[in-house]
């Protein structure tokens, strides 16, 4: 699969670290100069030296989806540099959202999950548009909890089943453009995000998939450079389980 990416420039935010930074990997692996964004400022610096000094190319620009006014600054300042062949959605809140049933769930807590998740994901998408070449694909990273209904976790469920739906009718306008976009639906994966996600709850996906075992960053990855390559170039508007068949779509 070497070079599928060759010669593209992608963005991908919540690259600092967890899943975002093994998308920037890959996709630096497989030829792209990757964009990467994140409000970790100092994790940030830290992981796109690191795919410099793997001889990658990289830039950076630290980012806050929940800020409207520092998405169209980052923005600006990507086109600056030259448009762009992809977009990676990945950035979302995840930590310290659950564990709490709906009854009980903080109100506050919601909005800023929806803020960052939703209203984030489709402020940089509309930012990256007019940055987007002809042929360019979108990649949203959405999760298999909206398709089981994860309980005790129903603000990042509810967000996460709103960026499928959303990922729908902007292929539908996106279209006109010739611009793809899609989105996979990750299972627990372990990354440092997922760390603090009960023991019995890594178990019950764990024993729950067609395919038994862990799921690793690189069983997701795959899906994301397929998906930014002209090998997908005739998909769009699709929902990619990326879990081990722990649910099917």
């Amino acid at each position: 699969m070497n070079g599928l990416l060759k010669g593209k420039r992608l963005v991908i935010t919540g690259a600092a670290r967890g899943l975002g930074f093994h998308f920037a990997q890959a996709c630096a692996e497989q030829g792209a100069t990757v964009v990467m964004c994140d409000i970790l400022k100092g994790e940030l610096a830290e992981s796109a030296h690191r795919l410099s000094e793997q001889g990658y190319r990289v830039e950076s620009h630290v980012i806050d989806l929940a800020d409207a006014r520092s998405i169209e600054q980052v923005f600006s300042a990507i086109g600056s540099q030259g448009h762009l062949d992809g977009l990676v959605n990945n950035a979302a809140m995840a930590t310290g959202v659950g564990g709490k049933n709906m009854m009980d769930y903080d109100p506050d807590l919601w909005d800023r999950v929806m803020s960052v998740n939703v209203k984030g994901t489709w402020l940089v998408t509309r930012a990256a548009v007019p940055l987007l070449c002809e042929g360019a694909g979108i990649v949203n990273v959405a999760s298999d909890t909206a398709l089981w209904g994860a309980p005790r976790l129903m603000a990042y469920v509810a967000s996460k089943g709103a960026v499928i739906a959303m990922t729908r009718s902007m292929a539908r306008e996106l279209g006109e453009k010739r611009i793809r976009i899609n989105a996979i639906a990750p299972g627990l994966t372990r990354v440092e995000a997922t760390e603090y996600v009960p023991v019995e709850r890594h178990q019950l996906y764990e024993n729950g998939r067609a395919l038994t075992g862990a799921q690793q960053p690189e069983d997701v990855t795959g899906s994301v450079v397929w998906l930014l390559s002209d090998l997908s170039r005739f998909i769009t508007g699709q929902l990619l389980p990326v879990n081990g068949g722990f649910v099917f779509n």
